[in-house]
């Protein structure tokens, strides 16, 4: 095994022990996702931990393991994490869909991306806005690595109109107008606040 594949596992496996020690008391599932030929180069060892709602949230947590070895600066990468109320199979290929993206376009906070349609059935999200996981706090989001450290940020479903709102007025405006309407995230139906 080569030290560049020594090193992909080892920070493979530490995403993974830090998703289930945070979510403690919840089942994980590993879904091994194969990207496709010629994708699965970009995003090696690519895998999605699905996580069951129990002590610490009611939702559905499916978050990305290899997207920190896909692209990383000197061992500092990016994870991702969606919510959902329900298991739904399609988060599971839109999350490696955004996998493959970072591959290439290196995602970071407050980036935004379209997805050609929306996150569920009936939603009008249909932008994916790459923010810090408010509903679990820095001790998700952090984890420390053998070399280096990974940060999850939250993939939160937006519509056009948020986005374009956010490009005129600053994402803070934005997630304060989330705060001030109190939007649940994870409801595909919600009304946009822009």
């Amino acid at each position: 095994m080569t030290p560049t594949r020594q090193r992909r596992l080892a920070a493979a496996e530490a995403i993974e022990a830090h998703v289930r020690r945070f979510f403690a008391g919840h089942g994980v599932e590993v879904i091994n996702y194969d990207l496709g030929f010629g994708r699965r180069r970009r995003v090696p060892d690519f895998r999605v931990l699905v996580v069951t709602p129990g002590p610490r949230s009611s939702n559905w947590a499916y978050v990305t393991v290899g997207c920190w070895s896909a692209f990383n600066v000197e061992g500092h990468g990016i994870e991702f994490v969606m919510m959902s109320r329900e298991r739904e199979a399609t988060i599971i290929d839109l999350i490696a869909m955004v996998a493959y993206y970072h591959a290439s376009h290196h995602l970071d906070h407050w980036h935004t991306m379209p997805i050609g349609g929306p996150w569920l059935p009936g939603s009008a999200c249909d932008h994916l806005l790459v923010s810090l996981p408010y509903l679990h706090g820095p001790d998700l989001e952090l984890c420390v690595l053998p070399q280096g450290h990974a940060r999850l940020f939250w993939l939160l479903p937006i519509t056009a109109a948020e986005k374009v709102f956010r490009q005129q007025h600053d994402t803070e405006v934005l997630e304060q107008r989330f705060d001030d309407v109190g939007i649940d995230p994870t409801d595909p139906l919600r009304a946009s606040v822009a």
